[in-house]
């Protein structure tokens, strides 16, 4: 993907020619392949084509052109150049070739997978089901299916299933990615037996409009004669214009309510091989009414946070080493008590330990007081710790709330502190526990999460306070810190762009490794994936984030299991930090973490993409630059790929004389051609093939600087014959007349 923005092709515009087939003249390979897809078929020898297509040989210069076959068309005459058959038979190949790049990409979901995941539909679910498919043909209506429906209501499964169910078996599922600035019917791709899906959801970037409805409807033609469908699950509050219907080609629906909240569970329950915890659900009636009224996206967090509670449960919940002190209680939690623990939100008792303002403790008042409630989110995130880890997390924050603006800070913190209850009796105010060696045992994350999310949605000014405590006390860069989980989950249910901006202001400079593992989380995540690529976008040309944006696009294009559309969207963001960054420890970087994924095949195919596009002027020199010294370290049996067996349509003599030609890169190019040669000094024919390559090169204009300096570099190599190295191309490059003004190092030792 190209950093400018993407230009679609008109229709009456020449299809564009392949990356292999752009050197042939006018593309006539392509225009062949098009017509006749066999023309490429295994066994063929060239020039073998099919009788029909006789006629698109060069006739004789002397031949007089046949007239045109002429057929009646009620009453109309239409002129066919060649055989008619094979033209209408080719108009579906002729599509598919009209435009490949540039196109949304997207992961093949394997259909019987979909089919065996769990799915509830309600009774509303039911109905818009039963208006997209026709139950003559049993596939869908329209070749295009809308679905509009509120966020996390369950509207991509229930579109994916659909796909899944009622297309034939030889069509392919694919999950597209909407990677793109707006909604555009140039950027969707065109297959034939594809059914795809795509999510609109992103609030500024997915707006949908009548424009593209009408485009889309022409694009629903296509999609019909290559026996193709798409499914588009539009968030409700992006279907704002009231010219938005129905089209040509295109049905559109309105899922108003997700399916029931506790039928997911028990469906999820049973899929994972929890049939039993399914069953004690049913037989909870508290359960139930923890479930009511949830989103799909929400029952499915449920179902998850109902197989901690049983596994914590059927493992003897906590650890025998906290054995509790006297008077602290120690009657084990009961099956039913986790799971009702783990399903309910809290809110209606958190609305009475965050109720009316209280200076005092008084055990007739559940309210808490400032401090409890910072010990209280301190037990939060922690849950089991040692007291005074406990301690220092709870001041820490108080101290985050006296420093943040609008506050003022009116008694000392020690006296406040003395003053106060002690340690232990406030954490068991607060529903804590405390064993025989003082550790804190807060074993309920389900209300932990609860606390957070209450905090959050109830104070607004704690807001940012509340991120700079988590960023300053997250003690590692690990997911499982207890810190760094509580702002993955936040930033997951929270990632706003004015969200993912305060966390960067904050953690950006003082805490880039948090920031980057809380961001990992967040591009790999379905709901807030692209605002946090986004953002990582406009990050990539400030030299305080680029350490963050390297490294995280870094882990995700060094997972090999990544879908095409992150690993591409991660290399977007390295080519913009090079481009947008001059200073040479941030260009260092980009080239380190270069040099360290060439060894992945993928990740290698695509720098050999980003010095193709540097070349043709599509994308960023420097990065491009970055890109061909990391290929440059390739091997292939001990000689380098680029020299043996370079890829098609990369120009390894034009990058190398563009490298030597730069005072950016000039001394590394000459460090890595340094290499290059020494590697191949020991093979004769190796050597030869690489200095025929290598003399045009530094025979060039403003050559002549950096030849010196390779040739300096070269002195103590030698070939198997003897040969000096340096000599050799001094000897060529040279003239007689100038060596004794321009001599080389006598010992470059």
């Amino acid at each position: 993907m190209s950093d400018a923005p993407f230009t679609s092709t008109s229709p009456d515009t020449a299809p564009p020619r392949g990356d292999a087939e752009a050197a042939r003249p006018n593309g006539a390979r392509d225009l062949m392949r098009g017509i006749h897809p066999d023309i490429d078929a295994p066994g063929r020898q060239p020039g073998q084509l099919d009788a029909p297509l006789s006629s698109l040989t060069t006739p004789p210069p002397d031949a007089v052109p046949p007239l045109p076959r002429v057929r009646e068309t009620g009453g109309g005459t239409t002129h066919v150049y060649g055989a008619p058959d094979v033209v209408a038979h080719s108009i579906e190949r002729l599509i598919l070739e009209t435009r490949k790049r540039d196109l949304l990409e997207g992961v093949e979901q394997k259909r019987d997978r979909l089919i065996a995941q769990p799915f509830v539909r309600s009774s509303h679910g039911q109905s818009v089901w039963e208006q997209l498919v026709d139950p003559t043909t049993d596939r869908p209506r329209q070749p295009v299916i809308i679905i509009v429906a509120p966020r996390s209501c369950g509207s991509t499964t229930l579109a994916l299933r659909l796909l899944a169910e009622h297309t034939a078996e030889n069509v392919t599922v694919i999950k597209l990615d909407a990677d793109w600035r707006a909604p555009s019917r140039g950027r969707l791709p065109l297959e034939r037996k594809r059914a795809y899906q795509l999510d609109l959801k992103h609030p500024e970037r997915d707006q949908v409009s009548a424009d593209f409805l009408n485009s889309l409807s022409e694009h629903a033609t296509h999609l019909r004669s290559c026996r193709s469908y798409l499914a588009l699950t539009v968030a409700q509050d992006l279907w704002t214009d009231h010219r938005l219907s129905d089209r040509d080609g295109i049905q559109v629906v309105h899922l108003h309510e997700a399916p029931d909240a506790q039928e997911v569970v028990e469906a999820h329950l049973d899929a994972s091989g929890y049939g039993q915890l399914a069953t004690t659900l049913r037989a909870l009636p508290k359960a139930g009414a923890c479930l009511r009224g949830l989103s799909a996206v929400a029952a499915v967090r449920a179902a998850h946070a109902a197989v901690l509670a049983w596994t914590e449960h059927t493992q003897g919940g906590s650890p025998p080493s906290h054995e509790l002190a006297d008077g602290e209680g120690g009657s084990p939690t009961s099956l039913e008590e986790r799971i009702l623990a783990a399903l309910t939100d809290w809110r209606k008792e958190l609305d009475t330990r965050f109720g009316e303002t209280t200076h005092l403790h008084t055990h007739d008042n559940p309210s808490l007081t400032v401090e409890d409630r910072s010990l209280l989110l301190a037990l939060a995130v922690q849950q089991s710790a040692p007291m005074p880890v406990v301690a220092r997390s709870a001041s820490a924050l108080l101290d985050a709330l006296r420093e943040s603006p609008g506050t003022a800070d009116g008694s000392s913190q020690s006296l406040s502190a003395l003053a106060g209850r002690g340690m232990r009796r406030r954490i068991r105010d607060v529903g804590g526990r405390v064993d025989m060696q003082d550790t804190v045992i807060f074993d309920r994350p389900a209300y932990g999460r609860a606390v957070l999310e209450y905090v959050w949605d109830n104070y607004d000014v704690m807001r940012r306070p509340l991120l700079a405590w988590l960023v300053s006390t997250a003690r590692s860069a690990d997911p499982d810190d207890p810190a760094v989980a509580a702002l993955a989950e936040l930033t997951v249910r929270h990632g706003t762009a004015d969200y993912l901006t305060s966390l960067g202001e904050l953690a950006g400079s003082q805490r880039p490794e948090v920031l980057g593992a809380v961001m990992e989380s967040a591009v790999r995540n379905e709901h807030v994936g692209r605002v946090a690529w986004d953002t990582l976008y406009g990050w990539a040309e400030q030299k305080s984030y680029a350490p963050t944006v390297i490294a995280l696009c870094r882990r995700i294009l060094e997972d090999s299991s990544v879908a095409a559309s992150l690993a591409k969207r991660a290399m977007v963001r390295l080519r913009r930090v090079a481009h947008k960054n001059t200073d040479d420890s941030v260009v260092s970087q980009v080239r380190d973490a270069f040099d360290s994924l060439v060894e992945h095949p993928a990740v290698a195919a695509r720098l050999v993409g980003e010095v193709q596009g540097w070349q043709r002027g599509k994308f960023s020199p420097r990065g491009g630059a970055l890109a061909f010294l990391a290929l440059m370290t390739i091997r292939h049996e001990g000689t380098p790929w680029l020299v043996c067996s370079p890829p098609d349509d990369l120009d390894v003599q034009r990058a190398v004389r563009d490298l030597l030609s730069s005072p950016a890169t000039v001394a590394e190019a000459v460090s890595r051609l340094t290499d290059w040669i020494r590697s191949c000094a020991d093979d004769p024919g190796a050597y030869m093939q690489m200095r025929a390559q290598l003399l045009p090169v530094l025979r060039g204009h403003n050559m002549f600087e950096a030849g010196m300096k390779l040739m300096n570099e070269l002195r103590g190599i030698s070939t198997t014959e003897g040969v000096v190295v340096a000599d050799d191309f001094y000897n060529h490059l040279v003239d007689p007349r100038l060596r004794t003004v321009f001599p080389l190092e006598t010992d470059h030792t």
